[in-house]
């Protein structure tokens, strides 16, 4: 280093130490800072000083050796200390700005964290702490209203967790970790920089752009490694992608077994998930044991260090993408910093008219400007909401007087207004806080390339999400400049397997890594890459109990159609009977609409139809069970109910109670008509292809109205039990209907608790046995009598029944509406 640029930062180093003391907490603290007088005061930490025994100097760091202590090696952030100078650039704005708190001046106090949770901690109290006793007069600075800080995560989560019990507001400008969001435990913590919470979306999203599914990660052994690659990993689990490895940086731990971890890893993608100050030494290993191939992805923390950003550590990390904050050029901040001189030294190398010009490439770059932006943001957001505090006002409104002094300010009042800032700042950028108190993200996508033999930080996209989640991630693809060149780079543990075969789980290892097996007989895979599973459609033999029931229903009627003129047809209401055999017909055909693979039609026709035919079906029983009743009360004297009730008010009985099932379809079938899917989730190794069915109400209204029908057919031939026993039918149709509400009852649970394609199979049971039960319950009998016993069925026991009817009933009965018991009359 030349002699005079170490008298400029060794004069700076005087000028830190030998700026305004602070007072004493209490008689225990006693910490130097930057001050300057206010009507209400605000706090700053920041790490402008570190002892760091390790450090070599850089564009952005400088080790700084007093003359007072020869031992003590000290570290000087350029950085940093420009975001000093950038609060209080922005204070000083504040102050001249008549829009915002006119006639009230801020002042401030800005102490040093080295980097230390343990020193931004006793910074954080001795700011926070007011003096026993003060006056005009002291020496002693009043106490803060508002705090800005700090760089680390660590840092503010021990100043968040101490001052939230006092209400004093915290701002940081560089803390991203997720867990400060929780404001249970942070109630008065905010930031101006996104939660990782967001990063870790925006890093996820970027994994999935480029269709990485094998990727390593590194995190620092501090809240913001931990918690961001944890925040990393659920995200990326939702989108299918492994993680096979989780490195921790430690900085007095070995660098060896890390790199061991990548060297013997099949990734090709690393996500580094570390501070730059502990990631900087395993890059530096990273080059020394010629690790290449490697595409690396960087957390906000060191995508855009200048400490790393040189040519020799650009040999192994070329082309590294990342997300940082979006940059600012801040009018008037230049000419600010330059004015900055050094003051009277202890010692005699400075002359006192030094300037940091010759740093100009560091310290004066005020064009890409990102966590200087955020510092300056914190002051004016805090300094809107004193306003609103002080004059019950926007910034903005018509001015009137202050409706509460200066005196009477405190930090919970400004911990309320911070919660409600919401203003449009000169460079039209929206300012608030949403409830957990983090700003909307926004990011900027980072590439490393080497131009003219520097590395530069170009930015190739961008990431934004709004309040509901969503988000929107653009990238230039093309000028992204990678490790392996112009192409993509690819990173999976096992290659996607070809058309017709499937992905096999291998046993122990993540669902990335697996075998491709060819596909077995009856299944299928149309497409690569199938992950591990394969089509189900329903089972085929199935078929045949549909077509024998199909069958039995068509003989049973051709058995009616051909024996018509006989008396047991004739007796058993043959047109209701006819109907009730085609309803039936029509019911043992549906579960063939099950069969193969669903398509939007016969997804459609699968439950509309059975509905519909079962609704006909039990029509037709409701209108036999009616007839029965009719026919012995029509024996009582002066009863005329039957002549009421003839073949044309029965047609329309069963006509209106199906009408209102077809109603109940069409609706179905307009509003949310049932539609085929993919469904993963009974299996992690199967597609199940299956009908949804779109609207669970009216699957469950379908079945409900069958159940109604159902029910008041077994009601009413209940109750024509006790009829008399030779013409009574009622006791069959109420054995056919206690097993229809049997199978139907037990079908709820059991479709509902059956997975996949298991539904579909209880279905097609339900369906098939209460069809069968009705078709043997009501005319299994019947035809007994005519093909077995063709001697019963003739005019001369038929008559010789009518002639035993009187003592039973009173009266002569028409015979079309006698329902008689076989089993009697064969006896």
């Amino acid at each position: 280093m030349h002699e005079p640029q170490r008298a400029i930062i060794l004069s700076l180093f005087v000028l830190y130490l030998n700026t305004v003391l602070g007072c004493e907490l209490l008689g225990r603290f006693n910490m130097p800072s930057l001050f300057k007088q206010g009507d209400i005061m605000i706090g700053g930490i920041f790490p402008v000083f570190n002892k760091d025994i390790s450090a070599t100097w850089t564009s952005s760091f400088v080790i700084l050796q007093p003359v007072s202590n020869q031992q003590n090696l000290f570290r000087f952030d350029v950085r940093a200390f420009r975001w000093t100078q950038v609060m209080i650039f922005a204070i000083e704005e504040v102050n001249n700005d008549p829009a915002v708190l006119p006639n009230i001046s801020l002042g401030y106090r800005i102490l040093n964290s080295c980097s230390s949770p343990t020193n931004t901690l006793r910074a954080a109290l001795t700011l926070a702490s007011r003096p026993e006793e003060i006056d005009l007069t002291s020496p002693c600075p009043p106490a803060i209203s508002a705090l800005i800080a700090e760089a680390g995560s660590s840092q503010s989560l021990a100043v968040a967790g101490t001052l939230g019990p006092f209400q004093v507001p915290v701002v940081s400008y560089f803390s991203t970790c997720a867990c400060l969001s929780d404001r249970a435990k942070y109630p008065t913590f905010f930031r101006t920089i996104p939660s990782d919470y967001f990063q870790a979306k925006a890093l996820a999203a970027l994994v999935k752009h480029f269709g990485w599914q094998w990727i390593g990660a590194i995190q620092s052994d501090n809240d913001y490694g931990r918690n961001g690659i944890l925040a990393f990993t659920e995200e990326v689990k939702k989108l299918g992608v492994c993680v096979a490895f989780v490195g921790t940086v430690l900085r007095t731990y070995s660098k060896d077994k890390i790199l061991d971890v990548i060297k013997k890893s099949t990734v090709r993608v690393i996500l580094a998930f570390v501070p730059e100050g502990d990631f900087y030494p395993l890059m530096k290993e990273v080059v020394k044991q010629n690790i290449t191939g490697i595409q690396w992805i960087a957390s906000e923390a060191w995508i855009t260090a200048i400490q790393p950003s040189t040519p020799e550590i650009y040999q192994a990390f070329g082309g590294a993408l990342g997300f940082v904050v979006q940059k600012m050029a801040i009018p008037n901040l230049k000419p600010f910093l330059t004015e900055l001189t050094a003051t009277e030294a202890m010692n005699k190398i400075c002359t006192g008219n030094e300037t940091l010009m010759d740093n100009q490439d560091v310290f004066f770059n005020v064009r890409e400007l990102r966590v200087s932006y955020n510092v300056y943001k914190a002051v004016y957001a805090i300094a809107h909401a004193l306003h609103q505090l002080l004059f019950c006002q926007p910034v903005g409104e018509k001015m009137v007087r202050p409706c509460l002094i200066t005196s009477e300010v405190q930090p919970k009042q400004v911990t309320d207004q911070l919660q409600k800032v919401n203003f449009r700042n000169q460079f039209g950028d929206s300012v608030f806080f949403d409830v957990n108190g983090d700003p909307p993200a926004s990011y900027d996508i980072i590439n490393w390339q080497l131009i003219d033999g520097q590395v530069q930080h170009v930015t190739l996209g961008h990431f934004s999400s709004d309040a509901n989640g969503n988000y929107r991630l653009s990238i230039q693809e093309e000028e992204i400049v990678w490790r392996t060149g112009k192409m993509v780079p690819t990173s999976v543990c096992s290659n996607v397997c070809p058309a017709g075969t499937r992905k096999a789980q291998i046993k122990g290892k993540p669902s990335c890594c697996f075998d491709c097996i060819t596909c077995a007989d009856g299944t299928i895979a149309n497409s690569t890459g199938i992950r591990s599973m394969y089509f189900i459609f329903s089972k085929y033999a199935i078929t045949i109990v549909s077509l024998l029931g199909a069958s039995l229903t068509l003989a049973t009627m051709m058995v009616f159609l051909h024996y018509r003129e006989t008396p047991v047809i004739k007796a058993s209401n043959s047109e209701l009977s006819c109907f009730l055999l085609f309803s039936l017909f029509l019911c043992f055909l549906c579960p063939l609409t099950f069969l193969g693979r669903p398509t939007v039609w016969t997804c459609m026709l699968r439950h509309t139809a059975f509905g519909v035919t079962f609704a006909l079906c039990i029509s037709c029983v409701l209108g036999k069970t009616i007839v029965v009743i009719t026919a012995f009360k029509a024996t009582i004297p002066g009863n005329k109910v039957a002549e009421k009730f003839g073949p044309a008010q029965q047609r329309i009985i069963v006509c209106f109670c199906t009408l209102i099932q077809i109603v109940i379809c069409v609706l179905w079938l307009t509003l949310k008509p049932p539609f085929p899917d993919m469904v993963f989730k009974y299996s992690n190794k199967k597609i199940i292809l299956e009908c949804n069915t779109g609207s669970e109400a009216a699957f469950y209204a379908v079945l409900g109205y069958i159940g109604i029908l159902a029910i008041i057919c077994l009601v009413l031939a209940f109750l024509g039990r006790k009829l008399p026993d030779n013409f009574n039918e009622a006791k069959f149709i109420t054995f056919s209907m206690l097993i229809f509400c049997a199978v139907w009852i037990t079908f709820i649970p059991a479709y509902v608790s059956s997975p996949g394609k298991f539904t579909v199979a209880v279905e097609i049971f339900a369906i098939l046995s209460s069809a069968i039960g009705l078709l043997l319950s009501i005319f299994a009998p019947k035809c007994f009598i005519i093909l077995i016993k063709p001697e019963k069925n003739t005019k001369k026991h038929f008559d010789l029944i009518v002639k035993c009817l009187p003592p039973l009933i009173g009266k002569r009965i028409n015979p079309h509406l006698m329902q008689p018991n076989w089993n009697r009359l064969s006896t």
